[in-house]
């Protein structure tokens, strides 16, 4: 696979082609989402950490590795993806002031573009995650 940019936003406009083809990757190599989002969110963990919440399926009783919820809190953005069946559904919130202004509902491949596009960002100023990313879009070890 081809080498991606992790430069910071306000690199070069060939930077926004890197983040598509690298969400185009991330999509292309999962044929079932939900795997592809328990292998995203296991490399993002750490680097997360009480910023994402993860709710496992199963109830009081029945414990299951399986990923029913899952909640990334950025900044001013909550982005959620919610397993439904053989789907994933997702959503972008938008906060102001510490109170939600907007959410909206969209595609597995704009979460993921929004999601790589805050890491890289924060990735300017983070070791640990500009790893984690690399990691997610290059396939290289941690």
């Amino acid at each position: 696979m081809r080498s991606m940019s992790l430069e910071p936003a306000d690199a070069a406009a060939g930077d926004a082609f890197d983040l598509s083809m690298a969400v185009s990757t991330l999509a292309a190599n999962s044929t079932d989402l939900r795997i592809m989002l328990k292998a995203l969110v296991g490399q993002l963990a750490e680097v997360l950490g009480d910023r994402l919440t993860i709710e496992k399926a199963g109830g009081r009783f029945r414990k299951s590795d399986e990923i029913k919820a899952v909640r990334i809190t950025l900044g001013n953005d909550t982005l959620a993806a919610d397993v439904d069946g053989g789907s994933v559904r997702c959503s972008i919130g938008h906060a102001s002031g510490g109170i939600r202004i907007r959410s909206e509902q969209v595609s597995m491949e704009a979460w993921l573009t929004k999601l790589l596009t805050i890491l890289r960002d924060e990735a300017a100023h983070s070791d640990q995650t500009r790893l984690a990313l690399e990691h997610i879009v290059i396939g290289d070890s941690p």
